[in-house]
């Protein structure tokens, strides 16, 4: 039998991605919570290169970067995959990966900025739910890929939940509903499935973590 281990740590957006993939294709595995600031032996061992979480090992094999480890994933155990078998659905899929993965830093950059540069991130991400909204969940579809839940919503997910609670941590409204209407109903989609709902991240707790390591930041950068 396959031992699976997830080095992850509990906020990040990218180790959700793999729990949500292992779930979905209902992989047992072993999660191991990673201090990012103390970071374990096994997990410099296992990623020297980044350093950083996710990576799983699979039989001892580590695979590393989120992206890689859902495309592993979604290969070694086929059942509920995660990308299109068809190959124009499967190129489409990966643009919007992509695409997703390109802009998954904004969250750092609203989260480290105030000022004109706060200002600068809120535009970069309005004009990101905008392709969203006019180019990526067109047709009336219910998830990215149409009626289930795929690879392209899990990409997504730092706008579904972690969003959220940078709004509340910077103290701004960025995503409002009614100017983003597929992309809210696709956010109340993705958070209605049950493996999904169960598995989020607690928002109130990452908000006040996440309050305090701002307000420090912050203070550092004004001395």
């Amino acid at each position: 039998m396959a031992v699976v281990e997830l080095f992850g740590t509990w906020f990040s957006p990218y180790a959700y991605r793999v729990i949500w993939a292992l779930k979905l294709k209902g992989i047992s595995y072993e999660y191991i919570e990673e201090d990012i600031r103390n970071k374990s032996p096994l997990l410099l061992q296992y990623n020297p290169i980044h350093k950083k979480v996710p990576v799983l090992v699979h039989d001892g094999k580590p695979i590393c970067k989120s992206t890689v480890i859902l495309q592993y994933i979604d290969e070694i155990w086929p059942q509920n995959p995660l990308l299109p078998a068809d190959p124009y659905d499967r190129a489409v899929a990966l643009f919007w990966i992509k695409f997703a993965d390109d802009k998954v830093y904004l969250m750092s950059k609203l989260y480290q900025a105030d000022g004109e540069e706060q200002r600068a991130a809120v535009k970069e991400w309005l004009e990101m739910l905008e392709v969203m909204e006019e180019h990526a969940l067109i047709g009336g579809k219910k998830f990215f890929g149409g009626d289930e839940i795929n690879m392209v919503d899990i990409a997504f997910s730092f706008v579904a939940h972690w969003l959220g609670v940078l709004e509340d941590v910077v103290g701004l409204e960025i995503f409002e509903p009614h100017k983003f209407p597929r992309v809210s109903s696709w956010i109340q989609n993705f958070k209605s499935i049950p493996l999904i709902k169960e598995n989020l991240p607690d928002a109130d707790k990452m908000s006040a973590f996440s309050k305090h390591g701002r307000e420090m930041m912050l203070a550092s950068k004004s001395n």
